[in-house]
C-alpha cells in the first residue's frame, strides 16, 4: 500500500512554515532556478540569478529594485553561490515577510486565504465553528459517536483527519453536493481511503465556491489547524449566506428603488448585500449612522441593539443595551436578546467588543436567516422577473463557469458572471491564468471603472485575444459583454474553459508528445479505456443519449481505477430516479479520484454536451497525470495546475478496501 510521499526538510521549524502544496511548488521552482542560472557549469548562483528567479513567484509582490536591494542587504555573493533548497526556503520566507510589511488590502470572506505566515488560529472562531458542527451534525449516524466535540480542546482537528466530518459539513452547507455513498466511513480507514476522502472534500469544496489557497490532502491528513479551520470557516459561511441573494430572497428588492439599483444589487457579494440589509433595518430604527463593516462599526453594540429592536421588539427587556455604558455588559444584553429570538450564538460579548469580522458576519447572517424583517408583499418588478426566468440549463452553465473561474485564483470573487464580468477586467485575468502573457496590461483599465468606454476597451481586448486563440466569435464585439449578453458571455466562457482543458492535456508532453488534443482524441481515449477493461458500453459522441444512464462513465471510472466504484451501489439507470442516483455517484467518485469538476447530476441525466466533454477530459487528465511505478518525471509537473485536478490521489491496490467490485459482473 502506498503511503503519503511528501517533501521533507531537515529543520522541523522550517518544515512547519509550509504546506506540502507550497513545498512541492517551491521545489519545482527551485529546480528550474538551477537549470536557468547564469553559470550552470561551475554550479554557482549569483544574486542576479536569485533576484530574477524570485520575480516569477507571484506570491512576492516586490519590484525588481526592492528585490535586488533586499538581497544585497541581507546576503553576500559567497552565501548565494552554493545555496541549497532549505536556504532558498529561508530566503523566500524573509522576502515574503518583506512583501507583507508593505501592507495588505481587505477582501471578501471567500477570498480570505486559508493560510498565514504565522499559522495562528482564533480560539473564538474555533469554539464557534465547533458549536455549529455539534448542532448541525449531532444526528449524523456515523459522526454521533464523536460528537459533541469539546471546543476547549483540539479534538476538532483530530476528528477531521479522516475527511468524513469535512465531507458531511459540505453537505450541510449545500445539500446533495457529495453522494455520501462515495465517502469512506469504516471505523478504521487506511491512508489510501483517508486520502480519497480528503480529495473528495477539496474538490467538492471548490464546487460549492470555496477558495482554496495552498492546501492539499496531506495538510488535511495532518490536521493542520490553521488550514482545517480556514476551510471550515468558508464552508459554514457559504451555508449561512446561501439565502442572501435576490434569487433565494426576492424580498431583498425592498432595499432598492428601481431596475438600475436592482442591477447593482445583483452584482454585490452576499457580504455587501447583508451590510445593505442591515443599514436598511437600522434606518427603520432611527439610527443615523451606517455600518460599513462587520468589525469596528459594531464594537459598541449600538447597531446590534437597534437591529434586534426593529426585528424582534417583542423580545426586548430592561435594561435596554444602550442604557448600559460598559461595552461587555452591553454586548451581553444584545446576545440575550438574540437568544430570545432563537438565534444561535456565533460569538461572545468579547468577540463583539473585539470586532471579530468572521464571527460578526456569521451572527448577522444567522439573524437574517431567522428573521429578515422584509415585506412579504412584493411590488411587481418586471426587470427582476426577467432576470430569474432563465432556462435551467443557462442557470447551471452560469454556475459551472462561475465556479471554474473562481477556482483559477483571480483577484476578485465572482458572484454572477453576467454582472461581474461586464467591465472585462476579470475576463482578462482569467485569460492570463489560462494563457500567461497573452494580455497586454498596458492597454487594460483596472476597476473601479466609471467611464463606459473604458469597459468597452477591456472587452474589446478580450474579444481580440479570443480570436487569437481561435474561438468562434463571429459578429461578437466587446460591447456585447458590457451589455451583459448572456448567450454570448456563456459561449465565450465555454470556449475558454474548453481551451484550458485541451491545453492542460497537451502540456502532459510525455504522454501526448506535445501534439494538440482534440475532442475526438478525448472521445477515442475514453472508449479505448472502457474497451480495454473488458466492458462493451461505448460513447458515440458527447451528446449520446445513452450517457444519461451513467453506465458508460461508471465503466470509465472503473477502467482507470478498478477499486473506486462500488458496484453494489449502482442501479440499471433506467428510471429518472436511478439515473439521478448514478449521476450523483459518478460526480462524487470522479472528485474522489482527483477531478475538479463543476457539473450537476442534471447535466449527466440531460446529456449536456459541454459538461460531458469536461467530465471525460477531467478523468483523462487525472489518468495521464497519475504517477506510475518508476516514473519520476511526474514529480516535476507543476502542482498549481489545479483548475482541473489540484490534489491527485496516489492510488494503489489495497486488500482492506471495499471488495464489492465483484458485484460489477453480476449486474453488468
Amino acid at each position: 500500500m502506498a503511503g503519503f510521499v511528501g517533501i521533507v526538510v531537515s529543520d522541523p521549524w522550517l518544515q512547519n512554515q509550509f504546506t506540502q502544496v507550497e513545498l512541492r511548488s517551491l521545489k519545482t521552482h527551485f529546480l528550474s532556478i538551477q537549470k536557468s542560472r547564469s553559470n550552470p557549469k561551475n554550479g554557482d548562483f549569483t544574486l542576479k540569478d536569485l533576484s530574477l528567479a524570485m520575480a516569477n513567484l507571484k506570491t512576492l509582490s516586490l519590484t525588481e529594485e526592492e528585490r535586488t536591494h533586499f538581497l544585497e542587504e541581507n546576503f553576500s555573493e559567497l552565501e548565494i553561490q552554493k545555496f541549497e533548497f532549505e536556504q532558498f526556503l529561508r530566503i523566500y520566507l524573509k522576502m515574503q515577510g518583506k512583501a507583507g510589511s508593505k501592507g495588505s488590502t481587505t477582501s471578501a470572506f471567500l477570498k480570505a486565504a486559508t493560510t498565514t505566515l504565522l499559522h495562528t488560529i482564533s480560539e473564538s472562531e474555533k469554539s464557534a465553528y465547533v458549536n455549529h458542527i455539534n448542532s448541525y451534525l449531532a444526528e449524523d449516524e456515523f459522526l454521533r459517536k464523536f460528537l459533541p466535540i469539546d471546543p476547549l480542546t483540539d479534538d476538532l482537528f483530530e476528528i477531521s483527519k479522516d475527511g468524513v466530518l469535512l465531507c458531511k459539513l459540505i453537505n450541510v452547507a449545500v445539500p446533495g453536493t457529495i453522494d455520501e455513498r462515495a465517502i469512506n466511513t469504516k471505523n478504521l480507514l487506511n491512508p489510501w481511503e483517508k486520502n480519497e476522502n480528503h480529495t473528495l472534500c477539496l474538490n467538492s469544496a471548490k464546487a460549492i465556491g470555496c477558495t482554496l489557497v495552498n492546501i492539499g490532502t496531506l495538510d488535511l491528513a495532518e490536521g493542520r489547524p490553521h488550514l482545517v479551520l480556514g476551510l471550515i470557516s468558508q464552508i459554514i459561511k457559504i451555508q449561512l449566506l446561501a439565502d442572501v441573494n435576490l434569487k433565494k430572497t426576492p424580498q431583498l428588492v425592498e432595499l432598492v428603488g428601481n431596475s438600475q439599483d436592482i442591477e447593482e444589487l445583483m452584482s454585490l457579494s452576499p457580504e455587501k448585500i447583508l451590510l445593505r440589509w442591515m443599514n436598511f433595518q437600522l434606518k427603520k430604527g432611527g439610527l443615523a449612522r451606517q455600518v460599513t463593516n462587520f468589525s469596528s462599526d459594531i464594537k459598541d453594540s449600538e447597531a446590534y441593539a437597534c437591529l434586534l429592536s426593529v426585528l424582534a421588539p417583542e423580545c426586548r427587556t430592561k435594561p435596554h443595551p444602550m442604557d448600559v455604558k460598559d461595552l461587555l455588559e452591553r454586548a451581553r444584553l444584545v446576545l440575550e436578546h438574540a437568544d430570545r429570538m432563537g438565534c444561535k450564538r456565533y460569538l461572545s460579548p468579547k468577540d463583539i467588543v473585539d470586532g471579530s469580522p468572521n464571527l460578526n458576519l456569521a451572527f448577522v447572517a444567522h439573524i437574517f436567516q431567522k428573521r429578515n424583517g422584509l415585506s412579504t408583499q412584493m411590488r411587481p418588478m418586471s426587470f427582476l422577473e426577467s432576470q430569474f426566468e432563465d432556462d435551467p440549463l443557462v442557470s447551471r452553465e452560469e454556475r459551472a463557469f462561475r465556479l471554474w473561474i473562481n477556482s483559477l485564483g483571480i483577484s476578485t470573487y465572482i458572484n454572477n458572471v453576467f454582472e461581474d464580468l461586464r467591465n472585462g477586467w476579470l475576463l482578462l485575468e482569467a485569460l492570463e491564468k489560462v494563457h500567461p502573457g497573452i494580455v497586454n496590461w498596458k492597454h487594460a483599465n483596472k476597476p473601479p471603472i466609471k467611464l463606459p468606454f473604458r469597459k468597452v476597451e477591456n472587452c474589446n481586448q478580450v474579444i481580440k485575444i479570443g480570436k487569437e486563440l481561435k474561438f468562434s466569435l463571429v459578429n461578437v464585439a466587446g460591447n456585447d459583454i458590457v451589455q451583459g449578453n448572456k448567450k454570448l458571455i456563456l459561449a465565450f466562457l465555454w470556449q475558454l474553459m474548453r481551451y484550458n482543458i485541451l491545453q492542460l492535456l497537451k502540456n502532459l508532453r510525455f504522454h501526448a508528445h506535445g501534439k494538440g488534443i482534440t475532442d475526438a482524441d478525448i472521445l477515442s481515449w475514453a472508449n479505448t479505456q472502457v474497451k480495454s477493461s473488458g466492458k462493451f458500453s461505448r460513447m458515440e459522441s458527447f451528446k449520446d443519449k445513452s450517457l444519461s444512464s451513467g453506465i458508460f462513465f461508471l465503466h470509465l471510472l472503473s477502467a482507470v481505477e478498478p477499486r473506486v466504484v462500488n458496484w453494489s451501489l449502482i442501479t440499471q439507470g433506467e428510471t429518472e430516479e436511478e439515473k439521478k442516483m448514478n449521476a450523483s455517484y459518478i460526480i462524487s467518485v470522479a472528485r474522489k479520484l482527483g477531478c475538479s469538476i463543476f457539473l450537476l447530476p442534471e447535466d449527466i441525466i440531460e446529456v449536456n454536451q459541454k459538461m460531458m466533454l469536461t467530465l471525460t477530459a477531467s478523468i483523462m487528465y487525472w489518468h495521464l497525470k497519475r504517477p506510475t511505478a518508476g516514473d519520476t518525471r511526474s514529480q516535476q509537473l507543476d502542482c498549481e495546475t489545479a483548475s482541473l485536478s489540484e490534489s491527485t490521489s496516489n492510488l494503489t491496490s489495497d486488500d482492506s478496501a471495499s471488495d464489492s467490485s465483484a458485484d460489477e459482473n453480476a449486474i453488468y
